[in-house]
């Protein structure tokens, strides 16, 4: 058995580079890596010119904000930025290249590329902003829109359980993009808030397969995901 528990830092700086395509899974508040995100936003400032993808852009100053706020993010893939109003901002300015994507075609994206696919037809985004510089074919009748599989060079997971070969289990709605990032870049890094002996997790429990991921590390408490009570006692 691989024992891929890693320490933080280490794996890190081992992992990511400026200019790197990084995959984020979570959507707002759930399932996003923030030990990670922080550690980056902290302590690795010659990070530049990455291309985050990520369903949101989280909020001000928390998770990719942090990114952001540095200037370490030339490049956005997202569904929305809405609650982000800082990075709307640098949109704006022109500071962030901004590509939008319909949620489900950018889930679709994501599985093309851990598939192992280089593309998919649909005809979602016809006739619309989204379909501007796509190329289209002709089948059976039809005018479908080329859309190009998405995958990057690390993934950066968060997952309540995973045992020390790399297994991952997701509560809810946490798991939201987490598997398809996953199985979509070459390295993966997951966050875990409970890490298990391996035998742990049941197999049929099991979300992601510890093949796919490089390396875990153990989730730190967010002091935005406290309970009332106790934030206000720290």
């Amino acid at each position: 058995m691989i024992d891929r528990v890693a320490d933080l830092e280490t794996v890190v700086r081992a992992t990511i580079r400026s200019g790197q395509t990084v995959l984020v899974a979570g959507f707002g508040r759930g399932g996003t890596p923030f030990t990670i995100l922080e550690f980056l936003a902290e302590h690795c400032h010659d990070l530049r010119d990455l291309t985050i993808v990520k369903n949101d852009a989280n909020e001000p100053g928390l998770g990719v904000g942090m990114l952001l706020r540095r200037g370490m993010v030339r490049r956005v893939v997202s569904t929305h930025i809405g609650l982000n109003p800082e990075a709307i901002g640098m949109m704006n300015r022109g500071e962030l290249e901004v590509e939008f994507v319909p949620q489900g075609i950018f889930a679709e994206r994501l599985r093309a590329a851990g598939a192992g696919l280089p593309a998919f037809l649909t005809d979602i985004g016809l006739d619309t902003l989204v379909a501007n510089g796509k190329p289209t074919v002709e089948l059976d009748g039809r005018t479908l829109l080329v859309e190009r599989a998405l995958g990057g060079d690390v993934a950066l997971l968060s997952a309540d359980r995973a045992d020390r070969a790399g297994n991952c289990w997701w509560r809810g709605s946490n798991r939201n993009m987490s598997i398809v990032m996953g199985t979509a870049a070459p390295r993966v890094l997951v966050e875990a808030k409970e890490i298990l002996p391996v035998g742990a997790l049941e197999p049929e429990s099991v979300h992601l397969p510890g093949v796919f991921v490089h390396a875990v590390v153990q989730a730190q408490p967010r002091k935005h995901m406290m309970p009332q009570a106790e934030t206000a006692q720290s």
